[in-house]
């Protein structure tokens, strides 16, 4: 087999042998070129291609532009059939009307702030569209699962999990001294509500939609006072409840909401309280009180949500339309 190396070495010599030889130059031809020339001829002449753009400016428009830009209309038309995001929901519009606080919405920006005065405190409470984004999947999946499935997994559970005493752990109903315990209770023998204790109400009907859980908004609350420093408390609404996660006190205000390295690295050496769940249990409950008697209750932790949800949807269609007005320039 003839290696390349072969066959390299023989295509100048066959292309040299097909060639016809032509006629030397002469000397004196030779002599008559200058030497100012000859670079003049090499440089006019490359014997490499030139770099050239022309090529990118021949070249025709994108053939993929037309379908997205299609299909960012298609999400638009979408989008915007489930909901109006122009119009704030009759619900949310209720709450702000009915409220103390004052919204501070600008569009474009995922921070979101509701503000208020109460007495000699200053109450600024923000929190983000990005808490929605940022949602794993198990959370999503969480509320998203379906309430039949949950019940049936709910019963096969209490049909496995036995007592000692021959009944069911869930489910039953205690006979007291009985030889056989406790029984188990099937759906149509449930307690009904006007005979429990509590007076509370057990929906066992499959007709009526239960409301769908929502997902857990983190809130910033920052309460300031004039010369005495802030509080500033991290929030958890979901569910029309107000959980409080940490408590933190600092002499300066400015630290609470540290913008700039040199304030956050200020803070980091600073004490600032114990965890919310070491405190003693009626500790706890005087200051969920504390923020309940400032408006941070049961109707704001139902509004933060629901505002997030149809802010992320305005601000979701707004980007679909910038995208595609750019895709179509």
């Amino acid at each position: 087999m003839i290696s390349l190396r072969c066959i390299g070495r023989s295509v100048p010599r066959q292309i040299s042998g097909a060639i016809p030889h032509l006629p030397r130059r002469t000397l004196s031809t030779v002599r008559k070129s200058s030497l100012l020339q000859q670079p003049w001829r090499g440089a006019s002449r490359p014997s490499y291609l030139a770099f050239s753009t022309s090529q990118h400016v021949r070249e025709q428009e994108g053939q993929v532009d037309p379908e997205l830009s299609a299909k960012l209309e298609s999400e638009l038309s979408v989008e915007r059939d489930t909901r109006d995001a122009d119009t704030l929901p009759s619900q949310l519009q209720g709450f702000l009307d009915n409220s103390p606080f004052k919204l501070e919405d600008k569009a474009g920006q995922e921070e979101v702030a509701l503000t208020r005065k109460f007495g000699d405190e200053s109450i600024r409470i923000t929190f983000s569209i990005a808490d929605l984004n940022n949602m794993d999947q198990d959370d999503a999946d969480q509320l998203g699962e379906d309430p039949a499935l949950s019940d049936e997994e709910a019963a096969d559970a209490a049909a496995t999990n036995v007592q000692s005493g021959g009944g069911n752990t869930k489910g039953s109903i205690n006979q007291g001294r009985t030889k056989g315990g406790n029984f188990a209770v099937a759906p149509e023998d449930s307690i009904a509500p006007s005979d429990r204790a509590d007076g509370s109400y057990e929906d066992t009907s499959t007709g009526e939609a239960e409301q769908e859980p929502s997902f857990p908004a983190r809130l910033n609350v920052l309460i300031t006072k004039a010369g005495k420093g802030a509080l500033q408390l991290e929030v958890t609404a979901q569910d029309g409840e107000v959980l409080i996660e940490n408590v933190y006190y600092f002499k300066k205000p400015e630290l609470a909401d540290a913008k700039t390295a040199e304030l956050d690295w200020s803070r980091r050496n600073l004490y600032t309280g114990p965890p919310f769940g070491n405190l003693d249990e009626d500790l706890q409950i005087l200051l969920e009180r504390y923020l309940s008697e400032r408006g941070i209750d049961t109707a704001l932790a139902l509004f933060v949500p629901e505002y997030i949800d149809w802010k992320e949807q305005r601000e979701y269609i707004t980007w679909l339309s910038n995208v595609k007005t750019f895709v179509d320039a």
